[in-house]
């Protein structure tokens, strides 16, 4: 009989209990699928005590987690304790360094050490799985390291945070505003009781880094992500956003710009205006989905949760199963010393239409000076809506849609406008995303 691959698991969460019962309620078709057995020898958490609703008793508790790297009965390490430095990041390391593959759903620390994992890995001879840290229980990391492995990959994009996708689908469905809808997250567990992460954009950019990385054969930059939130739309957005034919949704995008010699890599995650006829605008709830495009597969939609302990615990034991069927290939498409190194693009010269929102005093003279300043950044508008804002007395909203053009241009006429008292609050700018 062949050899059982034997796992430790560190963090015994959602996910961590989700994996466990995973592995013992498929371990007949999991067998079969690894082509040997797989079973957890050992589990570490912080506290022992805890009713977690699985019998851990058959396992060996490990208090310290690093130390079920070293022990004789582990071939795997499955991490689940999250955080991208701390005793996750000392775990990886160890693991790696004693020739142990390493399984994690762990995003933050594969964006920010993922490159050494990587090395690690192929030194000690170990694999290095994270399908679980990019959209949850989607197979898109597979699907752009095998399923399109023949492919020249020209972009990727999609819906990468879920929590922010219930925000803005609700906000769409009910007409409430961001706080209100953010509330009702957290108490439904969608969102975090310090949702920062989530609602700023940075959970989204972790994921678009490594998605990028595996993508275009670069090396990750998760820094060279330009990253914004969706925590300044407001209600009135959606409406104004409804009535152009578009749905607002935060979109993670990467592609690889040759514009001007050496390639460079162009990161960004902020709210766009989704047309309603793109595939990405019926993407509701805590969905997750992502797009790629192949300059010989054309357009794939990767679709489905991104979060939860069944998916995610999914994505992890599908992990596990590679690493037992002895698929060890490199973590990021191709050895770390072949991903090419590319210099952050600038935005400037990007050409697209944009959506900007100003909010205003109710007098004569605002919209001669907005249009003014759009003039003199070579701005074109293409239609403008004016509202009242019903939370605030005597202002209204101003919405503006432009031409395609530089984005460049749109950032001057910010500029421009930048201290002008004819704007009670900063501008927002959100891009229209392309088909």
């Amino acid at each position: 009989m062949t050899e059982p691959l034997k796992i430790a698991l560190a963090g015994l969460g959602t996910v961590g209990t989700g994996v466990v019962r995973l592995i013992e309620t498929n371990a007949e078709l999991i067998a079969r699928r690894a082509r040997r057995p797989v079973q957890i020898t050992a589990v570490s958490a912080r506290d022992r005590t805890k009713d977690r609703g699985v019998d851990l008793s058959s396992y060996a508790w490990v208090d310290d987690p690093a130390e079920l790297a070293l022990r004789d009965d582990v071939d795997v390490v499955v991490e689940m304790v999250g955080g991208s430095d701390g005793p996750a990041l000392a775990l990886a390391r160890t693991a790696l360094a004693h020739g142990k593959s390493f399984v994690t759903a762990n995003k933050a620390m594969i964006a920010h050490h993922g490159l050494e994992l990587a090395k690690a890995a192929e030194d000690g001879g170990a694999a290095l799985k994270f399908e679980a840290a990019v959209a949850g229980g989607i197979p898109v990391i597979n699907g752009l390291i095998d399923g399109a492995a023949a492919n020249q990959v020209e972009r990727v994009y999609g819906i990468l945070n879920g929590t922010c996708n219930y925000i803005l689908s609700t906000m769409e469905d009910t007409g409430a505003d961001f706080g209100d809808v953010l509330a009702e997250a957290q108490r439904l567990g969608y969102a975090e009781a310090d949702p920062t992460f989530d609602v700023e954009g940075i959970d989204a950019s972790h994921k678009l880094a490594i998605l990028a990385a595996i993508a275009f054969g670069a090396r990750l930059d998760f820094d060279a992500v330009e990253t914004i939130g969706i925590s300044h739309v407001k209600a009135a957005d959606i409406e104004q956003a409804r009535g152009l034919g578009f749905v607002i949704r935060l979109i993670g995008v990467a592609e690889v710009d040759t514009q001007g010699g050496a390639p460079r890599l162009f990161q960004r995650v902020r709210p766009y205006l989704v047309p309603v006829g793109h595939p990405l605008a019926n993407v509701d709830g805590p969905t997750n989905a992502v797009v790629t495009e192949g300059n010989f597969v054309g357009r794939l939609l990767f679709q489905g949760a991104g979060a939860g302990d069944g998916p995610t615990a999914s994505a992890v034991v599908a992990d596990i199963i590679e690493v037992a069927r002895g698929e060890k290939g490199p973590a990021f498409a191709m050895p770390v010393d072949e991903l090419e190194a590319m210099a952050p693009a600038a935005s400037g010269h990007r050409v697209s239409s944009s959506y900007i929102r100003f909010t205003v005093p109710d007098r004569p003279g605002v919209l001669a000076e907005i249009t003014a300043a759009m003039r003199d950044a070579g701005v074109s508008i293409e239609s403008m809506i004016q509202k009242g804002d019903p939370d605030q007395d005597g202002e209204v909203i101003l919405a503006i849609v432009t031409h395609q053009g530089p984005e460049s241009g749109v950032v001057e006429a910010m500029r421009i406008l930048e201290g002008s008292s004819s704007l009670t609050a900063p501008p927002l700018v959100m891009q229209i995303l392309g088909n």
